[in-house]
Protein backbone atom coordinates (compact mmCIF):
# COMPACT_ATOMS: atom_id res chain seq x y z
CA UNK A 1 0.00 0.00 0.00
CA UNK A 2 1.24 3.48 -0.91
CA UNK A 3 1.97 6.08 1.79
CA UNK A 4 -1.10 8.10 0.85
CA UNK A 5 -3.46 5.23 0.10
CA UNK A 6 -6.68 4.70 2.08
CA UNK A 7 -9.39 2.06 1.56
CA UNK A 8 -10.47 3.00 -1.94
CA UNK A 9 -8.74 1.02 -4.69
CA UNK A 10 -7.12 3.24 -7.29
CA UNK A 11 -8.00 2.63 -10.92
CA UNK A 12 -4.95 0.80 -12.36
CA UNK A 13 -4.84 3.14 -15.38
CA UNK A 14 -4.63 6.15 -13.07
CA UNK A 15 -1.96 4.38 -11.05
CA UNK A 16 0.17 3.65 -14.12
CA UNK A 17 -0.17 7.21 -15.37
CA UNK A 18 0.60 8.97 -12.07
CA UNK A 19 3.47 6.68 -11.08
CA UNK A 20 5.22 7.24 -14.41
CA UNK A 21 8.90 6.30 -14.33
CA UNK A 22 9.45 7.20 -10.68
CA UNK A 23 10.32 3.61 -9.62
CA UNK A 24 13.25 3.61 -12.05
CA UNK A 25 14.34 7.19 -11.34
CA UNK A 26 14.08 6.73 -7.58
CA UNK A 27 16.72 4.00 -7.59
CA UNK A 28 19.07 7.00 -7.77
CA UNK A 29 17.56 8.43 -4.57
CA UNK A 30 17.48 5.41 -2.22
CA UNK A 31 20.77 6.21 -0.46
CA UNK A 32 19.91 9.89 -0.06
CA UNK A 33 16.45 9.12 1.33
CA UNK A 34 18.04 6.79 3.88
CA UNK A 35 20.56 9.46 4.93
CA UNK A 36 17.76 12.00 5.36
CA UNK A 37 15.62 9.44 7.21
CA UNK A 38 18.40 8.71 9.72
CA UNK A 39 18.73 12.45 10.33
CA UNK A 40 14.96 12.76 10.73
CA UNK A 41 14.88 9.85 13.19
CA UNK A 42 17.48 11.59 15.38
CA UNK A 43 15.31 14.69 15.41
CA UNK A 44 12.25 12.59 16.36
CA UNK A 45 14.23 11.19 19.26
CA UNK A 46 15.06 14.69 20.49
CA UNK A 47 11.38 15.62 20.11
CA UNK A 48 10.39 12.68 22.33
CA UNK A 49 8.69 10.69 19.58
CA UNK A 50 11.33 7.94 19.59
CA UNK A 51 13.29 6.38 22.42
CA UNK A 52 17.05 5.86 22.22
CA UNK A 53 16.47 2.14 21.63
CA UNK A 54 13.96 2.82 18.85
CA UNK A 55 16.35 5.26 17.19
CA UNK A 56 19.11 2.65 17.28
CA UNK A 57 16.88 0.00 15.67
CA UNK A 58 15.63 2.35 12.94
CA UNK A 59 19.14 3.58 12.18
CA UNK A 60 20.51 0.04 11.98
CA UNK A 61 17.74 -1.01 9.57
CA UNK A 62 18.19 2.07 7.39
CA UNK A 63 21.90 1.27 7.17
CA UNK A 64 20.97 -2.26 6.08
CA UNK A 65 18.92 -0.73 3.25
CA UNK A 66 21.96 1.34 2.29
CA UNK A 67 24.03 -1.84 2.15
CA UNK A 68 21.38 -3.67 0.10
CA UNK A 69 21.22 -0.71 -2.28
CA UNK A 70 24.99 -0.69 -2.79
CA UNK A 71 24.79 -4.37 -3.72
CA UNK A 72 21.91 -3.72 -6.13
CA UNK A 73 19.52 -5.78 -4.00
CA UNK A 74 17.06 -3.08 -2.95
CA UNK A 75 14.55 -2.69 -5.74
CA UNK A 76 11.50 -0.44 -5.97
CA UNK A 77 8.40 -2.12 -7.39
CA UNK A 78 5.77 -0.29 -9.41
CA UNK A 79 3.10 -0.82 -6.78
CA UNK A 80 5.40 0.92 -4.27
CA UNK A 81 5.48 3.98 -6.52
CA UNK A 82 8.71 5.53 -5.18
CA UNK A 83 11.72 5.01 -2.92
CA UNK A 84 9.95 6.61 0.05
CA UNK A 85 7.22 3.97 0.08
CA UNK A 86 9.70 1.16 -0.57
CA UNK A 87 11.88 2.22 2.36
CA UNK A 88 8.99 2.70 4.79
CA UNK A 89 7.47 -0.65 3.81
CA UNK A 90 10.81 -2.35 4.41
CA UNK A 91 11.06 -0.73 7.85
CA UNK A 92 7.51 -1.72 8.75
CA UNK A 93 8.04 -5.28 7.52
CA UNK A 94 11.23 -5.61 9.59
CA UNK A 95 10.33 -3.52 12.65
CA UNK A 96 6.54 -3.61 12.84
CA UNK A 97 4.89 -0.56 14.42
CA UNK A 98 8.26 1.09 14.94
CA UNK A 99 8.67 1.32 11.15
CA UNK A 100 5.37 3.21 10.99
CA UNK A 101 6.79 5.95 13.22
CA UNK A 102 9.45 7.13 10.75
CA UNK A 103 6.99 9.26 8.80
CA UNK A 104 5.96 11.23 11.87
CA UNK A 105 6.42 14.99 11.34
CA UNK A 106 7.25 14.80 7.66
CA UNK A 107 5.56 14.61 4.27
CA UNK A 108 6.64 13.05 1.03
CA UNK A 109 7.00 16.68 -0.09
CA UNK A 110 9.89 17.60 2.18
CA UNK A 111 11.15 14.00 1.97
CA UNK A 112 11.59 13.98 -1.82
CA UNK A 113 13.06 17.49 -1.76
CA UNK A 114 15.70 16.41 0.75
CA UNK A 115 16.64 13.32 -1.26
CA UNK A 116 16.74 15.25 -4.53
CA UNK A 117 18.90 18.00 -3.05
CA UNK A 118 21.39 15.57 -1.56
CA UNK A 119 21.47 13.80 -4.93
CA UNK A 120 22.03 17.08 -6.82
CA UNK A 121 24.79 18.17 -4.43
CA UNK A 122 26.54 14.84 -4.98
CA UNK A 123 26.24 15.13 -8.76
CA UNK A 124 27.46 18.73 -8.66
CA UNK A 125 30.54 17.53 -6.77
CA UNK A 126 31.12 14.97 -9.53
CA UNK A 127 30.74 17.65 -12.20
CA UNK A 128 33.21 19.87 -10.33
CA UNK A 129 35.80 17.07 -10.31
CA UNK A 130 35.25 16.38 -14.01
CA UNK A 131 35.55 20.10 -14.79
CA UNK A 132 38.89 20.20 -12.92
CA UNK A 133 40.08 17.17 -14.88
CA UNK A 134 39.05 18.84 -18.15
CA UNK A 135 41.06 21.96 -17.26
CA UNK A 136 44.04 19.79 -16.33
CA UNK A 137 43.82 18.03 -19.69
CA UNK A 138 43.81 21.41 -21.45
CA UNK A 139 46.73 22.61 -19.32
CA UNK A 140 48.64 19.47 -20.30
CA UNK A 141 47.97 20.09 -24.00
CA UNK A 142 49.07 23.70 -23.60
CA UNK A 143 52.29 22.62 -21.91
CA UNK A 144 53.06 20.05 -24.61
CA UNK A 145 52.08 21.95 -27.72
CA UNK A 146 51.03 25.45 -26.66
CA UNK A 147 53.63 27.25 -28.79
CA UNK A 148 52.32 25.78 -32.04
CA UNK A 149 50.67 28.53 -34.10
CA UNK A 150 47.91 28.19 -36.67
CA UNK A 151 45.39 30.53 -38.30
CA UNK A 152 42.61 31.87 -36.12
CA UNK A 153 39.22 32.28 -37.82
CA UNK A 154 36.41 34.81 -37.83
CA UNK A 155 33.33 34.28 -40.02
CA UNK A 156 34.93 30.87 -40.78
CA UNK A 157 37.64 32.70 -42.74
CA UNK A 158 41.31 33.10 -41.85
CA UNK A 159 41.77 36.13 -39.61
CA UNK A 160 44.88 36.38 -37.44
CA UNK A 161 47.49 34.14 -35.88
CA UNK A 162 46.24 31.90 -33.11
CA UNK A 163 47.93 29.11 -31.18
CA UNK A 164 47.24 25.97 -29.24
CA UNK A 165 47.89 27.94 -26.04
CA UNK A 166 45.30 30.58 -26.96
CA UNK A 167 42.73 27.89 -27.71
CA UNK A 168 43.38 26.01 -24.47
CA UNK A 169 43.29 29.17 -22.36
CA UNK A 170 39.89 30.14 -23.76
CA UNK A 171 38.26 26.98 -22.43
CA UNK A 172 40.25 26.92 -19.18
CA UNK A 173 39.11 30.45 -18.35
CA UNK A 174 35.51 29.74 -19.28
CA UNK A 175 35.48 26.56 -17.18
CA UNK A 176 36.75 28.55 -14.20
CA UNK A 177 33.74 30.83 -14.59
CA UNK A 178 31.52 27.75 -14.78
CA UNK A 179 33.01 26.52 -11.50
CA UNK A 180 32.11 29.84 -9.91
CA UNK A 181 28.53 29.29 -11.10
CA UNK A 182 28.70 25.76 -9.73
CA UNK A 183 29.63 27.13 -6.29
CA UNK A 184 26.63 29.49 -6.41
CA UNK A 185 24.37 26.62 -7.49
CA UNK A 186 25.59 24.54 -4.54
CA UNK A 187 24.87 27.42 -2.17
CA UNK A 188 21.27 27.61 -3.37
CA UNK A 189 20.65 23.88 -3.19
CA UNK A 190 22.49 23.27 0.09
CA UNK A 191 19.45 24.04 2.27
CA UNK A 192 17.50 21.53 4.31
CA UNK A 193 13.76 21.37 3.57
CA UNK A 194 13.16 18.75 6.29
CA UNK A 195 10.62 19.73 8.92
CA UNK A 196 8.41 21.79 6.64
CA UNK A 197 6.00 18.97 5.78
CA UNK A 198 3.77 19.60 2.80
CA UNK A 199 4.65 23.28 2.74
CA UNK A 200 2.87 24.63 5.81
CA UNK A 201 4.94 23.31 8.69
CA UNK A 202 4.31 20.49 11.18
CA UNK A 203 1.48 20.97 13.69
CA UNK A 204 2.04 20.55 17.46
CA UNK A 205 5.43 18.78 17.31
CA UNK A 206 8.50 20.91 18.01
CA UNK A 207 11.32 19.89 15.67
CA UNK A 208 14.97 20.91 15.87
CA UNK A 209 15.38 21.61 12.16
CA UNK A 210 18.99 22.73 12.64
CA UNK A 211 19.82 19.29 14.04
CA UNK A 212 18.12 17.57 11.10
CA UNK A 213 20.03 19.74 8.62
CA UNK A 214 23.40 18.99 10.23
CA UNK A 215 22.75 15.25 10.47
CA UNK A 216 21.59 15.06 6.84
CA UNK A 217 24.64 16.95 5.61
CA UNK A 218 23.08 20.32 4.74
CA UNK A 219 24.88 23.53 5.67
CA UNK A 220 21.73 25.40 6.69
CA UNK A 221 17.96 25.33 7.02
CA UNK A 222 15.55 26.71 4.44
CA UNK A 223 13.21 28.66 6.68
CA UNK A 224 9.96 29.41 4.84
CA UNK A 225 7.92 26.20 4.40
CA UNK A 226 6.04 27.74 1.46
CA UNK A 227 9.29 28.74 -0.24
CA UNK A 228 10.54 25.18 0.28
CA UNK A 229 7.78 23.99 -2.05
CA UNK A 230 8.10 26.97 -4.41
CA UNK A 231 11.82 26.34 -4.74
CA UNK A 232 11.25 22.91 -6.26
CA UNK A 233 11.87 23.42 -9.94
CA UNK A 234 13.62 26.72 -9.23
CA UNK A 235 16.70 25.05 -7.75
CA UNK A 236 16.59 22.31 -10.39
CA UNK A 237 16.43 24.99 -13.05
CA UNK A 238 19.61 26.60 -11.73
CA UNK A 239 21.39 23.23 -11.78
CA UNK A 240 20.23 22.75 -15.37
CA UNK A 241 21.44 26.25 -16.25
CA UNK A 242 24.90 25.38 -14.94
CA UNK A 243 24.86 22.25 -17.09
CA UNK A 244 23.83 24.27 -20.14
CA UNK A 245 26.73 26.69 -19.61
CA UNK A 246 29.25 23.85 -19.34
CA UNK A 247 27.78 21.98 -22.28
CA UNK A 248 27.83 25.16 -24.36
CA UNK A 249 31.61 25.25 -23.89
CA UNK A 250 31.96 21.57 -24.71
CA UNK A 251 29.75 22.08 -27.77
CA UNK A 252 32.08 24.77 -29.07
CA UNK A 253 35.24 22.85 -28.20
CA UNK A 254 33.87 19.79 -30.02
CA UNK A 255 32.98 21.91 -33.06
CA UNK A 256 36.50 23.36 -33.13
CA UNK A 257 38.09 19.93 -32.96
CA UNK A 258 35.85 18.62 -35.72
CA UNK A 259 36.90 21.55 -37.91
CA UNK A 260 40.60 21.53 -37.05
CA UNK A 261 40.86 17.75 -37.53
CA UNK A 262 39.32 17.90 -41.01
CA UNK A 263 41.82 16.24 -43.37
CA UNK A 264 41.72 19.41 -45.49
CA UNK A 265 43.09 21.41 -42.54
CA UNK A 266 44.77 18.78 -40.38
CA UNK A 267 45.86 21.09 -37.54
CA UNK A 268 44.76 18.48 -35.01
CA UNK A 269 44.50 14.72 -35.37
CA UNK A 270 42.22 12.31 -33.52
CA UNK A 271 43.77 8.90 -32.86
CA UNK A 272 41.89 6.05 -34.47
CA UNK A 273 41.00 4.63 -31.03
CA UNK A 274 38.70 7.63 -30.54
CA UNK A 275 36.99 7.40 -33.92
CA UNK A 276 34.31 5.19 -35.36
CA UNK A 277 34.01 3.86 -38.90
CA UNK A 278 31.56 3.42 -41.74
CA UNK A 279 29.67 0.26 -42.60
CA UNK A 280 30.24 0.90 -46.32
CA UNK A 281 33.35 3.09 -46.69
CA UNK A 282 36.52 1.37 -45.43
CA UNK A 283 38.54 4.59 -45.22
CA UNK A 284 36.28 6.48 -42.80
CA UNK A 285 37.49 7.61 -39.36
CA UNK A 286 34.54 9.54 -38.01
CA UNK A 287 34.62 11.97 -35.06
CA UNK A 288 31.29 10.60 -33.77
CA UNK A 289 32.25 11.20 -30.15
CA UNK A 290 32.67 14.93 -30.80
CA UNK A 291 29.45 15.12 -32.80
CA UNK A 292 27.56 13.52 -29.92
CA UNK A 293 29.08 15.88 -27.35
CA UNK A 294 28.10 18.76 -29.62
CA UNK A 295 24.53 17.42 -29.86
CA UNK A 296 24.22 16.76 -26.14
CA UNK A 297 24.29 20.50 -25.50
CA UNK A 298 20.88 20.66 -27.16
CA UNK A 299 19.66 17.72 -25.10
CA UNK A 300 20.75 19.52 -21.93
CA UNK A 301 19.19 22.79 -23.04
CA UNK A 302 15.92 20.93 -23.67
CA UNK A 303 16.04 19.54 -20.11
CA UNK A 304 16.48 23.06 -18.74
CA UNK A 305 13.56 24.35 -20.77
CA UNK A 306 11.38 21.46 -19.64
CA UNK A 307 12.07 22.25 -15.98
CA UNK A 308 11.34 25.96 -16.41
CA UNK A 309 8.20 25.50 -18.47
CA UNK A 310 6.86 22.84 -16.10
CA UNK A 311 7.39 25.08 -13.08
CA UNK A 312 6.11 28.35 -14.55
CA UNK A 313 2.47 29.24 -13.98
CA UNK A 314 1.98 27.13 -10.84
CA UNK A 315 0.41 28.79 -7.81
CA UNK A 316 2.34 28.59 -4.53
CA UNK A 317 2.52 25.16 -2.93
CA UNK A 318 3.07 21.65 -4.22
CA UNK A 319 1.62 20.33 -7.48
CA UNK A 320 2.14 16.91 -9.04
CA UNK A 321 3.47 18.70 -12.15
CA UNK A 322 6.73 19.03 -10.22
CA UNK A 323 7.25 15.26 -10.41
CA UNK A 324 8.20 15.88 -14.04
CA UNK A 325 11.23 18.01 -13.07
CA UNK A 326 12.99 15.00 -11.56
CA UNK A 327 13.95 13.21 -14.77
CA UNK A 328 15.31 16.19 -16.75
CA UNK A 329 17.52 17.41 -13.91
CA UNK A 330 18.91 13.91 -13.43
CA UNK A 331 19.51 13.66 -17.17
CA UNK A 332 21.34 16.95 -17.57
CA UNK A 333 23.56 16.38 -14.50
CA UNK A 334 24.50 12.94 -15.82
CA UNK A 335 25.06 14.14 -19.39
CA UNK A 336 27.31 16.96 -18.22
CA UNK A 337 29.50 14.81 -15.98
CA UNK A 338 29.92 12.14 -18.69
CA UNK A 339 30.57 14.68 -21.45
CA UNK A 340 33.29 16.39 -19.42
CA UNK A 341 34.95 13.02 -18.86
CA UNK A 342 34.81 12.18 -22.57
CA UNK A 343 36.23 15.56 -23.59
CA UNK A 344 39.08 15.19 -21.09
CA UNK A 345 39.94 11.86 -22.73
CA UNK A 346 39.87 13.43 -26.20
CA UNK A 347 42.07 16.36 -25.17
CA UNK A 348 44.63 14.10 -23.50
CA UNK A 349 45.00 11.98 -26.64
CA UNK A 350 44.76 14.78 -29.18
CA UNK A 351 47.68 15.16 -31.58
CA UNK A 352 48.85 18.47 -33.02
CA UNK A 353 50.30 18.46 -36.53
CA UNK A 354 52.78 21.32 -36.29
CA UNK A 355 53.81 21.12 -39.95
CA UNK A 356 50.22 21.50 -41.18
CA UNK A 357 49.60 24.36 -38.77
CA UNK A 358 52.69 26.22 -39.93
CA UNK A 359 52.00 25.61 -43.63
CA UNK A 360 48.55 27.16 -43.33
CA UNK A 361 49.89 30.41 -41.87
CA UNK A 362 49.63 32.13 -45.25
CA UNK A 363 50.37 35.78 -45.91
CA UNK A 364 46.91 37.23 -45.23
CA UNK A 365 46.95 35.91 -41.64
CA UNK A 366 49.70 38.45 -40.87
CA UNK A 367 47.86 41.44 -42.39
CA UNK A 368 46.88 43.05 -39.09
CA UNK A 369 50.36 42.48 -37.72
CA UNK A 370 51.87 44.26 -40.77
CA UNK A 371 49.48 47.18 -40.32
CA UNK A 372 50.54 47.61 -36.71
CA UNK A 373 54.20 47.44 -37.72
CA UNK A 374 53.52 50.56 -39.79
CA UNK A 375 51.71 52.16 -36.85
CA UNK A 376 54.84 51.69 -34.74
CA UNK A 377 56.68 53.70 -37.41
CA UNK A 378 54.25 56.60 -37.00
CA UNK A 379 51.77 55.83 -39.80
CA UNK A 380 48.14 56.52 -38.72
CA UNK A 381 46.27 53.25 -38.29
CA UNK A 382 43.65 53.94 -40.97
CA UNK A 383 46.39 54.72 -43.51
CA UNK A 384 48.38 51.64 -42.48
CA UNK A 385 45.22 49.54 -42.83
CA UNK A 386 44.67 50.78 -46.41
CA UNK A 387 48.29 50.25 -47.46
CA UNK A 388 48.29 46.61 -46.34
CA UNK A 389 44.89 46.03 -47.96
CA UNK A 390 46.24 47.36 -51.27
CA UNK A 391 49.33 45.18 -51.01
CA UNK A 392 47.17 42.09 -50.52
CA UNK A 393 44.94 42.97 -53.46
CA UNK A 394 47.92 43.45 -55.78
CA UNK A 395 49.78 40.33 -54.68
Amino acid sequence: MKLWQKKVRLDPRIEAFTVGDDPELDQNLVAYDCIASIAHAKTLKKAGILSAAELARLTAELKKILDLHKKGKFRITRDQEDCHTAIEQHLTRRLGDLGKKIHTARSRNDQVLAAMRLYMLDRLNAIGKEADAFMQALAGLKKRRGRVRYPGYTHTRKAMVSSVALWCDAFIESMRENIRLLALTRTWIDQSPLGTGAGYGIPLIELDRELTAREAGFSRVQKSPVFVQNSRGKFESLAAHLCVQIMMDLNRAASDLILFSLPALGYFELPESLCTGSSIMPQKKNPDVLELVRAKFHETAACGFQIQSTTAGLISGYHRDLQLTKKPVMQCLDITARSLGIMSLVIRRLRVNEARCKADLTEEVFAAEKAYALVQKGVPFREAYRRIAEQLRSS
